[in-house]
């Protein structure tokens, strides 16, 4: 088998979350860690025995021993990164959204052109079962034609308070289900009216919004993004999902309910599916998602469980949302 060598560019939470993740696939061994904090470098590398440590990415980027890069920055940093990792030509994996507007997406997908290289942007929710069901579902005629879809991705303010400086609720976790609704139709926006509150304006972007789209085939799609609930939500995330055709409906709930835990402290409902650690061990849909990346680059092929072209799309959509709400307007696509 092939081993793939991996450099994580990024040590957040979910960048911490990477190396974890990678370092439970055979496939792949993490080879080095990067990101600008020398003390965080060295407590992640310690912590995973990390061989190689860079506190500069363009340093990571020349070294030979790496095959494959996770970019795991906040958004504004995403596309010099992701130019400067495909030139170097490493495999890229990129963290959603793709980049902080259509322009630099298409600047990443232009210069994509000149790398065999494999390309994909983390959409994690593709990876879901739930999710994924339903693509199948609706692929098999199932449900009819789709009319509306609504869904909810909603956090608690504490969740959120390292995030909302750096990009807003709709933006940030918008994304996911529009992308899954834009799979799911096929079909693309035409329109869009949002509105979106800022109830802690210290923290620059809006934490409440909800959208309103329609699509080209007349769908009618409502997101949802509360990235400010109570500091006692029992929710590690309440994502949930209604689909709505002539012929059926789906729904879905990945709010962690079916898992409920009571302490002196309350009830909460644990994430037990996207990145739970069991056995001391990583699983879930973040592990099945670098499996996938994995065994693209080992066979040689291009990821096609979703493109550049579709990471681009949604961006787009949810920067046109983003504009509708800050205007007060429905925009045009």
């Amino acid at each position: 088998m092939k081993t793939i060598r991996c450099g994580i560019i990024g040590l957040g939470w979910f960048g911490e979350h990477h190396v974890d993740a990678l370092q439970q696939l055979p496939m792949a061994e993490v080879t080095a860690v990067c990101t600008r904090r020398e003390a965080r470098v060295r407590e992640i590398a310690e912590q995973y025995k990390v061989p190689k440590t860079y506190t500069d990415y363009r340093d990571l980027l020349s070294d030979p021993d790496i095959d494959m890069v996770t970019i795991v920055t906040h958004v504004g940093d995403h596309l010099h990164v992701t130019l400067d990792a495909i030139r170097a030509g490493k495999h890229v994996f990129l963290e959603k959204p793709m980049a902080d507007s259509v322009q630099e997406c298409n600047q990443i997908i232009a210069e994509l052109k000149g790398t065999d290289k494999a390309f994909m942007v983390g959409h994690l929710c593709r990876f879901d079962t739930a999710y994924a069901l339903a693509k199948e579902e609706i692929a098999a005629g199932n449900l009819g034609k789709i009319l509306t879809m609504h869904a909810r991705r909603n956090l608690a303010k504490w969740i959120t308070v390292t995030h909302l400086p750096k990009i807003s609720a709709l933006f940030g976790d918008g994304v996911h289900d529009l992308d899954l609704m834009m799979w799911y139709t096929g079909a693309r926006p035409v329109n869009v009216y949002a509105q979106s509150i800022c109830t802690r304006p210290e923290l620059v972007n809006d934490d409440l919004a909800w959208a309103m789209f329609r699509f080209d085939d007349e769908t009618i799609a409502v997101i949802e993004n509360i990235w400010c609930l109570p500091e006692n939500a029992p929710f590690a995330i309440d994502a949930r999902m209604e689909i709505v055709g002539t012929e059926g409906a789906i729904y879905i709930d990945n709010s962690g309910m079916h898992y409920t835990v009571l302490t002196q402290k309350g009830i909460s409902y644990p994430q037990t599916t996207a990145w739970p650690k069991v056995h001391n061990m990583r699983r879930g849909y973040l592990k099945e998602e670098f499996d996938y990346f994995l065994k693209c680059i080992a066979n040689g092929d291009k990821p096609a469980i979703i493109t550049p072209e579709e990471s681009r799309d949604v961006v787009d959509a949810m920067k046109r949302a983003e504009l509708s709400a800050q205007e007060n307007r429905i925009v045009e696509f």
